[in-house]
């Protein structure tokens, strides 16, 4: 019996323990709610029967606004909704620029053929990003002819907004990019690298090895963080995959989380790291990143959420994070 009383009394101590230790009623991290705008004010899709052929400019819904992705009106758009970031996609060009676009090919999209990064900035430039876009397969286009010149570089991108902050995509798998992507920058007054942060595999975490202080992620390491920190994390520990990073968290799952959701934000923004919530993760889904795009899938994140918030219609998210922010 006193076994019995020992055992039951050190349990309660350790639940004790944990709960001192992860609960969030003895922390309220500062600031508000921030947002992440992905591809800038752009034209959402169907998403039945994805996959990475795709084109996924022949499947938009019906259109309510003409911007057209990781353009500059598009991020302007994006920044005047309220958006904080902007994610944008980068290719190195053949003669030597950065081009900010999505696309492998420029087949999709564009009446342009060919792969985007084995191609010249001058060509880039003469293409109508607007051109392949239909909400009624093929019936009509009509974006057609309202991209011609818009793709820009990315040079152009920090110019245009020296004090915004940005998400660079990588979508190569070549690690030596990202000592092109740094060399470019350098030579760059307006960068500004400090606003600057990068997702995606070889070349990401590249640049994490060149620049240790700045913010890197990708699916791998987000991976590896999470499986650290769900190992450690009850006591506080961040491993060093998860600092100078973002952690992109699925807005239904937060709650398997050590110390969600205050404590959890101060021990990521102590490791110089962001905690962005994304769309709710399904049964059977892959995790991804997409983004919060709904009023009522927004309206279940909590009033006092001091995170950031991901979404593929900041025109839509935008107005309402302004409303929470509101006195």
């Amino acid at each position: 019996m006193r076994k019995r009383w020992v055992v039951l009394g050190a349990l309660t101590l350790a639940a004790g323990a944990l709960f001192v230790l992860n609960t969030s009623l003895l922390s309220r991290p500062e600031g508000e709610l921030t947002l992440l705008s992905h591809r800038g004010v752009h034209h959402d899709y169907h998403r039945e029967n994805l996959d990475n052929e795709t084109c996924t400019a022949e499947r938009i819904y019906a259109p309510t606004h003409a911007f057209i992705e990781n353009t500059l009106p598009s991020m302007q758009a994006a920044f005047d909704a309220g958006a904080d970031m902007v994610e944008i996609d980068i290719h190195p060009t053949t003669d030597g620029e950065f081009a900010v676009f999505h696309d492998w090919t420029v087949d999709c999209r564009t009446e342009g053929a060919g792969v985007t990064r084995e191609l010249t900035m001058a060509y880039l430039r003469t293409l109508d990003l607007g051109y392949g876009y239909t909400a009624d397969g093929g019936q009509t286009f009509p974006l057609r002819g309202q991209g011609v010149g818009l793709m820009p570089t990315l040079r152009e991108v920090l110019e245009a907004f020296p004090e915004r902050r940005f998400l660079i995509n990588f979508k190569s798998r070549e690690t030596d990019e990202a000592d092109r992507l740094l060399a470019y920058l350098q030579a760059m007054p307006s960068a500004n690298l400090e606003r600057l942060s990068y997702y995606g595999a070889e070349p990401a975490m590249r640049m994490r090895e060149l620049l240790p202080n700045a913010r890197t992620t990708g699916r791998r390491q987000l991976m590896d963080c999470a499986k650290s920190y769900m190992l450690t994390g009850w006591f506080g520990r961040v491993a060093d995959v998860c600092r100078n990073s973002i952690v992109f968290v699925p807005a239904n799952y937060g709650w398997v989380v050590w110390g969600w959701p205050n404590r959890f934000i101060d021990r990521m923004r102590a490791a110089n790291t962001e905690v962005i919530l994304v769309a709710p993760l399904r049964r059977g889904e892959r995790p991804g990143v997409g983004g919060i795009d709904d009023a009522e899938t927004f309206a279940a994140i909590p009033n006092d959420w001091r995170g950031g918030v991901a979404t593929d219609r900041i025109e839509i998210i935008g107005p309402l994070a302004a409303e929470r922010r509101a006195p």
